[in-house]
Parts: structure tokens; C-alpha cells; sequence
């Protein structure tokens, strides 16, 4: 509470006055079929209800209504909805460790978001609430899943998969952090082998990479660049190598596809399933020995495995390929550095020009070939022989990585990399032994989690391991009751145990069947769910294509770049399965996006281990909602990340009191036009009023709240110092203040809104066009320095030549009075009408 001559700023008060009326009202509706404006749908990320909001919320639903609110004043139709993210390990977690049901908590906590929400007046559509677990949602993340299955994007096999131990489920490749730990529980991932559910993301690799093309300048260049890496794709060959006592060839995938004549042996991954096929094969010895190296393996993870300072290990598997060009016998080893999912599992081994093959040459005494010469300048005799050693990988356990001049290598013996590589592909086609070949580092979508908390995956298994979909007039396929299940983790779906619910008819021939026990990746909820905000209540369909048509892509999306690569791909990836499957027109779903730092306290992460949370309610209670947006906003950049502790909400109340005053003081009425008002008020009101909309559109909120002060600080000078608050400038200066502050400060600008004379809500007013009149600037100060030091200042016309303003500069007083004693030894003149006038001691 803020008082001033009788005025009092009561934040509390106005918070509890206007958010009833806005409740009733609903200005921020957008489902009215005549509205005939341009529309926008804007979009921020769902929050996950895992309790009450807290200060990156705040921050990422402050920026992201800032735009919503500034399209509205450009007299937009705007989709600006809201909803949760409600199924998941953290909810199932925390539902178990209080002894809780999942549904419990998880509606718990999302009754106490939205009263959050809607205290923190963020501009939402109320009416197109969704959450993800409820039936009439998951229902058609079902109908997708069949949808996908039945165009054959949607299967099932065995494959070694990243195992949390902590949470008993399986990870998607994107949900192991770089060291190789869990991005939900923190625990090292490890390796198991189960049947579970892919959808074929790789079959959009190449559109996934080169559709990230037409995001340039919409996106973050950082969310494109992680995007592009995780994708990863490479181009080389398939080379086909046959593999003694084996009827069908190996397949490796090389880049270089030029130094094959330089492969000394094969290694395979020892958990692909080619390595325990030929262990199999082998002497008992070599059996137990790859066994046993197996089992060491599976301790280690991935991020170990590839480490490139840690000792080579591995096994010889007692089986020979041959090289496809010169039918040498390469001895094919298992070794942890190649991974099972990484083309086939299994690569050539040049080792004179890759360090790991190398490394492991050297550890276990192999062959190393030199085939790609380095470029050296031809010297004396003695020194050929020290360029010959100094590139001799052998000697000095460094590969030769770079570029050079084929040898050793027949037919490629001379030729440079690049028409090498063609040059051996083409030899490869001839002999039917390659063919060029792309690869990705990026894996098919592992979808199947072992968890109660999400969709039930609507296939029932026969007893002949037949899969059955269930039809689609059957959805939603329901969640049993939690009654009598133990939902604490334990390595298999607790739905497997509800057997009223597992035991089914098989749909065919009355058999008995099982459904499947797991449930979906809730990153498959959040893959679409800006489609369902647009029909939220049609019970017939996932989305309305009109709809569809009518609102989306989404153009503009804010969130955490923290979803950079898991939730972004995921959307991108659906999204181009529902083009492809005629849903909708378009394949990318979100035009812009605008990633919000982080909010920190004290440099680094709020975390109760450090005790330095920042509760929001205790904020929102001290200095008001208003306060801790606009502070928000205030902080810096969007994309930076805010301390805490250097802002000040207390600063930003002030600032909203002084705003709130000056409507306050306005005597004149409000049919009183702005013409004939104090000019120079007029001047800075209109230079905002131009200049805001770039600064909006280009993510510069912080800039506008500082001009916004200015513009405060002058009509409160205006009204002060002898214009007065029955001046028509400042009205109009107020009524512009109010309609630009409803982007920051919405509970304040309603209030001034209100005081100026007008009815709610001001957050529908249509932006102030400025007066081009007003925007010509008649004169500007120059600056005028003597050697560094400014001596003067000139007030001159903007169109000032150079000549006449160093004519002018001359004859100031100050620069008289520098320039006695003294001879001039330059002038320079330059943007902004700076004069630098340079000297030294009269001669």
C-alpha cells in the first residue's frame, strides 16, 4: 500500500476488486465464429502439477501474456489457452511416498495451479481448459497410437533399452542426460533387454533436419543447432562385409567409405545381438570370455562407454569378415566403444585414422594401415624420413585424421577424399558389396513406460503373441481403479496385476488375452495437445480440422529451452505425421518460439539443498501480483537468466503507485481531445507509442518498461510543474500509459482505466495510433569536446551539414575558452553530432 497526497496504491485491494469482474465478464474468450479479425494463438508450455506455482512460472506466464496482451491491443482475435500436463512419474512418485492415489494428488495440486493462475491474471481462455489425464484427453492419445499403428509407425520389439533404476521404467535416448543419468531421477541409467513399444521417428529424420530450415530467425539459433546435433545425420556408404560360417553379410555404415582399404579388423557392440551370435559359435573359451564381458558391460553406461581417455577393452569373438575390396580376413572383436544402436552395431576398424580404433589396436596389438596420406612439403632426404615417423600412427599413438592423399589403397592410390569416397562407392555398387547410405544418430521414439500414471497402449495380446488393436469405437481403453494394485516401482507395469482390468475376450475368437500392461511416454500427451485447446470439448474427434485450419499453427510458443529437444522434436515429429495422415495442413507446429531464462537466487539454482528458495506466494503476498510481473519483465533480456536477489519487486510497487497516481490526478474529462496540449508530454507519449510494437515483437519487454517510466516521470513532471493534470496531454498520456501497462501490470491498468472514466476492460482497447507529426524531431543537442572533454553544447537541426556544425562549434564560449593558448590540430565530426576538436600548445 502506497500512499500520496490522499491517493492510496492498495495492490490487494485493486487485486480483489477486479478479478471477480474479469471472471464474469470473460474478456479473453476467442470462440466467437463472427469475429471476423486476424487471429493469433499464442502458447505457453503446460505446466506439470506438482504443486503449487512457483518463480519460473512466474516468469514464463508473465512474458508469455505480455504477448498475448500486446496482439489483443493490435485488435487480434487471440487463442491464448491454458491446461496441465497431469500424467506422470513425478505425480506417481510423490502420490506414493504420501500414500496417496495419483488421481489425488495430481487434482489436488491442479485445483491449487488454477486458483494461482488466476490470481497471476494471466490472459486465458478459462473455457478450453485440458488435462492430459483425464479420459476424454487420453482417449485420443489411443486414437493416435492406432493411427500410428496402422501406418505401421507404431511397433514393438526386443532391444536393449535405458533402464532407471530408481523409478523401474524405461527412458527414450533423449531422456539421459550427457552424464549418462536419469532427467527424472538422477539415477545412472543402465542397460536391459525388453519388448516395449517404438514409434518410427526415423522415418522423419530428414524432414525433422531439414525442416528446421524454415525456423531460421523464429526459433532460438541454440533450440536449431541442438536440434540439428541430436538428429545427427551422416553420409557415407553401407558396406557389406560377408562373415565366415554366417549366410548373411554384415552391414557397417562408414563415412569414409575411402579407407576401407585400411581396415585391419571389426568390432561389434557386445550387446548387439550379432556379437552373441557369433560368441555362440565359438569355442567354449571365447564363450565364457564374451559372457563375462557381456556382464561387465551392462554395468557401465553409455556416457563411460564412449568416454575417450578411458582403457580399451573387448574380446575376440573367433570370426573373420572379409573386406569387400582386396578379401582380406579381418578378426572381429566385441568392445564396449561401439554401441548397439548405432547403425548396425557393428563398424570397420581403420585404426591408422580413428583414435579409438587406434587406441584399441594399440592395446591388443592389431594391424595399422596408413592409407590416407597427410600433404607434406617435399624436403631433404633426412627430413623425409622424420615427416614419415612423425606420421606414423603406430609411433606416435595419434590417428591421422585429416585430409590427404589416398595410398596403399589400389585403384583409390592418388585421389583426394572427396573423389575418393565417390570413387569407392562407385567400386562398391559395381561389386554389389555397398551403396551410398545415410545414417542418424538419432533412435526410434521408446514410448512403453512400466508406471500406473499414464495411457493404457490400446493393444490386447493373444496367446500366440498376436496383437490385436483395440477398435477404435471401444476408446478410451480406461485406467483401472488403484483399489488393491502396489504402484511402487518394481520393474513390470502394476497394471499387469489388475486382472480384472489385463484379462480380456480376444476380440476375434473369444480366446483369453491380455491387453498390454504398459502405458505411454507422457511426452506423447504433450506431442499434440495445442490441437486439442482448440476443440477442448468435442467428444468426436481429437480436433476439429476447421478448427485446425481457423488457428493453427501456433504462432507463437514460449517456454524452457530445457524441452529443446525432448517435447520440441516430439511435436514437430506428430505433427508431420498428422499432415501426412490428412488431419491437418500444415507440418510444423510452432511459427516462433521464445525460450525465458531461469529465475536464480544468488547465482545459481533455487533448490531447498542450498535453502535459497523464493517462495512466489510470499512475493505475490508482499509486493503484489502486479509487482513481481513487471519486475519479471523488467529484469533483462527473456532468453537471460533473472537473480532474484538483483531485482527488486519493492521498486517495481513504487513505480506502478506513481503510474496509478497519474490517473488519479486527471481532471479533465474524457471527451477532452489531446490536441492543444502541452506539446513537448505529446512529443514523448507518441515517440512510446510508435516505438513499442517493434520492441514488443522483438522480445525487447524490459526496453519498453524503461520507456514506460520515462513517460510516468514526464507527465508527472507535466502535471507538477505547471502544465497540470486538466491538460489534455495528460490525459492522453494517462489513457496510453494505462493501455501499455495492461501488458505488465494488468490489475493496475484496469484500476487507471477506471479512474480515466472508462468502462472494462482495458486490456481490449486497440493500440493508439501515433501522429506522425508528432515524431519529427525539430532539434538535437551536440555535443562539443576539446581534446576528450566536453566544453559545450549546441542545440542545431537535425539536418545540420558537417560543415556548418563545426562553423558553429567554433564560436561556442566554452570552446573559446579551451582553445585559448592552444592550437587546433583537428576536428572531427561525427553520428551523433559529436565534435571532437583536438589541440596543442600554441607555437
Amino acid at each position: 500500500m502506497t500512499e500520496h497526497e490522499g491517493a492510496t496504491y492498495d495492490f490487494a485491494e485493486i487485486q480483489d476488486k477486479w478479478l471477480p469482474v474479469w471472471d464474469k465478464i470473460e474478456p479473453f474468450r476467442s470462440d466467437d465464429p463472427s469475429d471476423e479479425r486476424p487471429r493469433k494463438y499464442v502458447l505457453d508450455m503446460f505446466p506439470y502439477p506438482s504443486g503449487d506455482l512457483h518463480m519460473g512460472h512466474a516468469e514464463a506466464y508473465a512474458l508469455g501474456d505480455v504477448i498475448a496482451r500486446y496482439w489483443r491491443h493490435r485488435d487480434y482475435n487471440v487463442l491464448h489457452p491454458i491446461g496441465w500436463d497431469s500424467f506422470g512419474l513425478p505425480a506417481e512418485n510423490a502420490a506414493i511416498k504420501r500414500n496417496l492415489n495419483p488421481v489425488t494428488w495430481t487434482y489436488d495440486n491442479i485445483d491449487q495451479q488454477k486458483r494461482s493462475m488466476r490470481r497471476y491474471a494471466a490472459s486465458f481462455d478459462w473455457t478450453r481448459v485440458i488435462h492430459t489425464s483425464d479420459p476424454e484427453y487420453y482417449k485420443w492419445n489411443q486414437w493416435l497410437f492406432l493411427q500410428m499403428y496402422n501406418k505401421g509407425l507404431a511397433y514393438r520389439k526386443d532391444s536393449w533399452v535405458n533402464w532407471d533404476p530408481v523409478d523401474q521404467t524405461v527412458l527414450a535416448n533423449e531422456q539421459v542426460l550427457a552424464d549418462g543419468t536419469s532427467e527424472r531421477s538422477g539415477a545412472i541409467v543402465v542397460k536391459k533387454k525388453l519388448t516395449q513399444w517404438y514409434f518410427r521417428i526415423t522415418d522423419y529424420a530428414d524432414r525433422l533436419l531439414d525442416d528446421l530450415d524454415t525456423l531460421e530467425g523464429a526459433w532460438p539459433a541454440k533450440v536449431l543447432s541442438m536440434q540439428r546435433n541430436w538428429i545427427g545425420r551422416s553420409i557415407g556408404a553401407d558396406v557389406d562385409f560377408v562373415v565366415e560360417g554366417r549366410d548373411t553379410p554384415v552391414t557397417v555404415f562408414t563415412t569414409r567409405p575411402d579407407t576401407l582399404y585400411g581396415a585391419t579388423f571389426m568390432v561389434v557392440a557386445p550387446d548387439a545381438d550379432l556379437a552373441t551370435e557369433l560368441a555362440a559359435k565359438a569355442d567354449d573359451a571365447t564363450r565364457v570370455a564374451f559372457d563375462d564381458y557381456l556382464t561387465e558391460v551392462q554395468k557401465t553406461t553409455e556416457i563411460e562407454r564412449q568416454a575417450t581417455d578411458r582403457p580399451k577393452t573387448g574380446v575376440f569373438l573367433g570370426a573373420y569378415a572379409i573386406n569387400p575390396v582386396n578379401g582380406e580376413r579381418l578378426p572381429v572383436w566385441a568392445a564396449d566403444y561401439v554401441l548397439s544402436d548405432y547403425g548396425t552395431g557393428a563398424i570397420m576398424a581403420v585404426p591408422a585414422h580413428d583414435q579409438r580404433d587406434l587406441d584399441f589396436a594399440l592395446r591388443f596389438d592389431l594391424p595399422i594401415r596408413v592409407v590416407v596420406e597427410p600433404t607434406v612439403v617435399a624436403l631433404g632426404a633426412t627430413d623425409a624420413v622424420d615427416a614419415l615417423t612423425d606420421n606414423n600412427p603406430a609411433i606416435t599413438g595419434k590417428a591421422l585424421a585429416g585430409d590427404g592423399k589416398l595410398v596403399n589403397s589400389g585403384p583409390l592410390d592418388g585421389l583426394a577424399k572427396k573423389e575418393a569416397v565417390a570413387r569407392a562407392i562407385e567400386i562398391l555398387a559395381e561389386r554389389g558389396t555397398g551403396r551410398s547410405a545415410k545414417n542418424y544418430r538419432l533412435r526410434d521414439w521408446l514410448i512403453s513406460r512400466q508406471r500406473y500414471w499414464g495411457t493404457p497402449i490400446p493393444i490386447i495380446h493373444g496367446a500366440d503373441g498376436t496383437e490385436y488393436p483395440v477398435a477404435e469405437d471401444q476408446l478410451p481403453v480406461l485406467l483401472p481403479s488403484t483399489e488393491g494394485l502396489n504402484l511402487q516401482p518394481k520393474g513390470s507395469s502394476p497394471l499387469g496385476a489388475a486382472e480384472d482390468w489385463v484379462n480380456v475376450p480376444n476380440p476375434v475368437d473369444g480366446t483369453p488375452a491380455r491387453r498390454d500392461p504398459d502405458t505411454m511416454d507422457t511426452f506423447v500427451d504433450s506431442s499434440w495437445y495445442f490441437l486439442r485447446f482448440l476443440s477442448p470439448n468435442d467428444s468426436t474427434q481429437a480436433f476439429d480440422p476447421a478448427e485446425a485450419k481457423r488457428w493453427a499453427p501456433v504462432d507463437q510458443y514460449v517456454g524452457g529451452v530445457t524441452h529443446a529437444i525432448l517435447h520440441l522434436l516430439y511435436a514437430r515429429f506428430i505433427t508431420k505425421v498428422l499432415f501426412d495422415l490428412g488431419h491437418i495442413e500444415f507440418e510444423e507446429p510452432f511459427t516462433a518460439l521464445l525460450n525465458q531464462g531461469m529465475v536464480l537466487m544468488d547465482g545459481s539454482a533455487m533448490s531447498k539443498s542450498k535453502g535459497n528458495i523464493v517462495k512466489l506466494s510470499e512475493q505475490l503476498e508482499e509486493h503484489g501480483v502486479d509487482a513481481v510481473r513487471i519486475t519479471m519483465a523488467f529484469a533483462g533480456p527473456p532468453e537471460e537468466d533473472i537473480d532474484w536477489q538483483s531485482v527488486s519487486p519493492a521498486a517495481s510497487n513504487k513505480f506502478l503507485a506513481r503510474a496509478w497516481r497519474i490517473a488519479h490526478d486527471v481532471t479533465s474529462d474524457v471527451s477532452t481531445p489531446a490536441i492543444g496540449g502541452d506539446v513537448a508530454l505529446r512529443r514523448v507519449t507518441h515517440h512510446l507509442l510508435a516505438d513499442a510494437p517493434a520492441l514488443i515483437e522483438s522480445f525487447k519487454f524490459n526496453v519498453v518498461v524503461a520507456r514506460l517510466m520515462e513517460l510516468v516521470n514526464a507527465t508527472r513532471k507535466a502535471i507538477d510543474s505547471g502544465v497540470g493534470p486538466a491538460d489534455p496531454a495528460v490525459r492522453e498520456a494517462a489513457e496510453v500509459i494505462a493501455v501499455m501497462l495492461d501488458l505488465y501490470a494488468p490489475y493496475t491498468a484496469e484500476d487507471m482505466w477506471q479512474l480515466l472514466g472508462y468502462e472494462p476492460t482495458v486490456s481490449l482497447v486497440v493500440w493508439p495510433a501515433a501522429d506522425p507529426a508528432l515524431l519529427v524531431q525539430e532539434s538535437i543537442t551536440a555535443v562539443v569536446q576539446v581534446d576528450g572533454k566536453v566544453r559545450d553544447r549546441l542545440e542545431v537541426s537535425p539536418n545540420i551539414s558537417a560543415d556548418d556544425l563545426e562553423v558553429a562549434a567554433h564560436g561556442l564560449p566554452g570552446v573559446l575558452r579551451a582553445l585559448e593558448g592552444r592550437e587546433i590540430v583537428n576536428v572531427i565530426v561525427r553520428a551523433p553530432k559529436i565534435v571532437n576538436i583536438a589541440t596543442k600548445p600554441a607555437s
